[in-house]
This record gives C-alpha cells, sequence and structure tokens, in this order.
C-alpha cells in the first residue's frame, strides 16, 4: 500500500501561556490545518492511501492547562456513535478542527491521522475527575476515506504534558482498512513503556502501527529515526511516523519504516515541512530471524593486557566502558547482572575512539524507566569523557557482533550510520540465552551500534 507521513513546522503561537478566546485558538489553528490542506492532496495524488500528521502540530505546545482550554475540540469518546464530522458538523459543538480533518479525508478520499488537544466533561463523583471538571486530553484521531471518525486515542504517557490529563484506563486502539488490515495507534513517548504501545501490538498481534510524535533527538541512542527503526525491526511491523519539524528544539525525524527497510527525513539544518510518500507490504506473516553460530567467550589469555575499564555518562545515565582499540579485538564489559561483548575488525585504523558501554538499571533524568543496554558508540573526542557525548559524523567502518544475556524479551536493536542515516543489520536474535545483532561492513561511518533493552517490569 501507498503511505504518506508529514513532517511539520508548526505555526506556534507567540505566548502560549497567555489567555486566547476561541476564536483566536481556532485563527491560529487553522493557519496550520491549510498546511495540512496541502500536504494531503498532495500526498493523494501520489496515490498515498494513508497520511499521518505529528503530535502538537496543529495548536503547538509548552501551554497551561488554563491556556490550552479555548484550543480543545471536542470528542464524544464513545464507540458506539458513528460520525462523521464532515457530514453532520451540526451534532456536537467545539468540534471546528474535527471537521476540517473529516473533510480533507473525505474531499481526498485518504485514510487521515491527526493529533489535536480534545476535553470531555466529567461529573465530580468520578474520582479521577480533575477540580475544574473536565478531562483535557493529548489525543490522535483517524478518519476512514469518507470521512468518518474510526478512531480516537488518548496519550497515556504524558512527557511533561501539564495542560493534559492521563486517561483513567490505557487505550488499546484499532482502525481497519480496506488495504492493510488493522492498524493500531499510539503517540510520543508511548513508544518506551509497555502500555499501551507494545500490549496493543501483542494483544492483536498488529502488524501496522501509526504514530504521531513530537520528538527531541538525544544521541547516542534515542534518536526519532533510530529508535523508530529499532522499535518496527522488534516488533517485525510496519510504522508511519511523523515528528515535528523544530531544529531548534532538536526535533526532527520522521518516516515509514518495514522491518527490512526505512524511508526517512532528518533534517536539523532545514526549515519548513517535509512529506515522504512510499509504498510499502502489508505484513502478513512472521519474517524468521536469521540465527548465526555466535562465537565462544572472549578468552582471557595471561599475557594479554586488558584494555581498561573507565565510566562515563552518556544520556544522564552512568555506563561502564572498555575502549575498543587496534584493527580487531574481542571485548567484554558488565554491570549488574549484564554482560556485554563485542568482536570487531575495521577495515582502516581511522583516528577515532570507538568504545563498548553497558548499563543495566533504571533511567531516571526526563521520565522513569528500566534499561538494559550495550552500546558500541563513537566518542566525541579522543579521551575517554567524550564517549556518551553527541556525535553526529563517522568515518570508521567496522565489521561487528554484538550481544548480550538479555533478561527482558524485549530488545530494541540500533544501528546508527554518519549524518543520522540508518543500515539495517545482517542478523540479529536469540541464541544461548543472549540476543546479538551483527554487521559487515555499514554503508556509512559508524556511530552508534546498540542493544537497547526495555525491561518493563523493573519501571
Amino acid at each position: 500500500y501507498v503511505a504518506a507521513v508529514y513532517e511539520h513546522e508548526s505555526i506556534l503561537s507567540p505566548n502560549p501561556t497567555a489567555l486566547v478566546d476561541r476564536q483566536s485558538a481556532l485563527e491560529l489553528m487553522g493557519r496550520n490545518l491549510d498546511i495540512y490542506e496541502q500536504q494531503v492532496v498532495a500526498a493523494a495524488r501520489q496515490g498515498a492511501q494513508i497520511i499521518v500528521f505529528p503530535e502538537d502540530g496543529i495548536h503547538g505546545f509548552n501551554f497551561t492547562r488554563s491556556s490550552i482550554y479555548p484550543y480543545l475540540d471536542f470528542v464524544l469518546y464513545s464507540h458506539s456513535v458513528k460520525w462523521n464530522p464532515c457530514r453532520e458538523p451540526y451534532l456536537f459543538n467545539d468540534t471546528e478542527v474535527l471537521q476540517r480533518l473529516s473533510c480533507m479525508a473525505l474531499k481526498n478520499k485518504i485514510f487521515l491521522v491527526a493529533n489535536l488537544g480534545t476535553k470531555q466533561p466529567c461529573e465530580h463523583t468520578d474520582p479521577h475527575c480533575p477540580s475544574d471538571g473536565r478531562y483535557q486530553f493529548n489525543t490522535n484521531v483517524a478518519f476512514s476515506d469518507d470521512g468518518a471518525l474510526v478512531a480516537t486515542y488518548r496519550k497515556h504517557n504524558l512527557y511533561f504534558e501539564y495542560a493534559f490529563d492521563t486517561p483513567p484506563e490505557p487505550d488499546y486502539i484499532l482502525f481497519d482498512t480496506p488495504f492493510a488490515g488493522k492498524f493500531g495507534m499510539f503517540t510520543c513517548f508511548d513508544i518506551l513503556f509497555f502500555e499501551p504501545a507494545v500490549n496493543l501490538i501483542r494483544q492483536y498481534n498488529l502488524k501496522q502501527v501509526v504514530y504521531p510524535t513530537a520528538w527531541m533527538n538525544q544521541l547516542p541512542l534515542l534518536s526519532a529515526v533510530e529508535f523508530q527503526q529499532a522499535f518496527a525491526t522488534a516488533f517485525n511491523i510496519n510504522i508511519l511516523a511523523a515528528n515535528i519539524h523544530h531544529p531548534t528544539l532538536g526535533m526532527t525525524g520522521s518516516g515509514i519504516y518495514t522491518p527490512v527497510k526505512s524511508f526517512i527525513y532528518h533534517n536539523m539544518e532545514g526549515y519548513g515541512g517535509k512529506l515522504i510518500v512510499a509504498e510499502i507490504p502489508v505484513i502478513t506473516t512472521d519474517y524468521k530471524t536469521n540465527l548465526e553460530k555466535i562465537p565462544g567467550r572472549v578468552s582471557e589469555k595471561g599475557n594479554e593486557r586488558l584494555p581498561p575499564l573507565f565510566y562515563a555518562e552518556m544520556m544522564y545515565d552512568n555506563y561502564t566502558f572498555v575502549p575498543v582499540w587496534g584493527e580487531t579485538g574481542e571485548l567484554q564489559v558488565c554491570a549488574n547482572t549484564l554482560c556485554c561483548y563485542l568482536n570487531y575488525r575495521r577495515a582502516v585504523l581511522t583516528d577515532e575512539l570507538y568504545a563498548l558501554g553497558v548499563f543495566d538499571g533504571l533511567h531516571t533524568v526526563h521520565g522513569t524507566y528500566y534499561v538494559q543496554a550495550c552500546a558500541l558508540v563513537k566518542c566525541g573526542g579522543l579521551s575517554f569523557s567524550t564517549c556518551g557525548q553527541e556525535v553526529t559524523d563517522a568515518t570508521a567502518l567496522i565489521d561487528f557482533q554484538l550481544w548480550g544475556n538479555m533478561s527482558t524479551p524485549y530488545i530494541f536493536p540500533l544501528l546508527l550510520t554518519s549524518g543520522i542515516t540508518l543500515d539495517f543489520a545482517d542478523h540479529m536474535g536469540w541464541k544461548n540465552n543472549h540476543y546479538f545483532i551483527s554487521k559487515n561492513r555499514t554503508s556509512s561511518g559508524l556511530l552508534t551500534a546498540a542493544l537497547y533493552g526495555r525491561w518493563y517490569e523493573k519501571d
């Protein structure tokens, strides 16, 4: 099927904490919706059957609970009511944004997924009801190609979004399409947690996911395109990921991902939005992972000088590292219960320092979640203290096999190359209770090769 995602540079409110009336809010959102409309037309012209827009793309961000209120549409959160906002605009008040999105889908005969703020009144008898008598949700909506509202998803894992409420229960939301079957839906930070993202995919055996996001890139392990691809690969699914484009805030990185191919956009220099359209296969069966023989444990010959252990901070976590020196080698490094192993060969020795790092613990900055990671990274400079820094360019071509005795089945294989481009591993999978990833010769200089494990039970 043909899919489209649009990385949108939002027209933002100059002062998001100021209180404005509904009319002014609609005017600002209308300017973003005008751009959406042009992109829907362009995507449909290229044969797209579905288009996905980013999180916060219509209203922007940095609101307070009261300043976002005029920007919120009313959504009846009920699966029993069939509603087509374009054809039945009078059913509910405060649904102007939904009406416009619905009409775009209808006019262009395309499935459309977008993110907006929504409100829902609640009774004080409801123990979860906020004191102002209403819920405010960060919401994704999906419209079918005739404009009907077919799915509503309320973001569960909020990322410092004080204007919004967490829904009382996680939403498991799917919608059906004639061209690719069922799509699941979640938002941004949700991708790092078990509920509802992982549970949704496993419960319904999903093969397609739409994913609006407003993601601030964090190298070396959590750049948007890097993690989006890893997620598609780990769960063997297609992901249509639309990010916001605000390079000054570190936000860029969208793509259409299959388990074996990625169509991405990552641009920290340019301004303006970007439409990606790609034809991808519908996944119906599970790909089999190629397992290959893993070499035995690293031998510790008495006469070999083992490289020194050192510690450095990477992404706010204290990693234990060993330097990756010389043309070839076998290394191991351990922390807590996790041991990571690396066999490597470099085609040409370049003047670049690489290190193998391990972390097995609770990550506590910008969210709390338990990580088990084995990471081969390029350091920022030639001293140990630069390992873990954000690096975007590299020249070293390295053949490697990286493996670890991970305690969780949820491993995201990361493979990032120079200029924030992506590569795919030759082989990956489980063997003898170890997860491994191997690659002969990356397409360009290696930035990061990592096994990013999420141990959800220990969150």
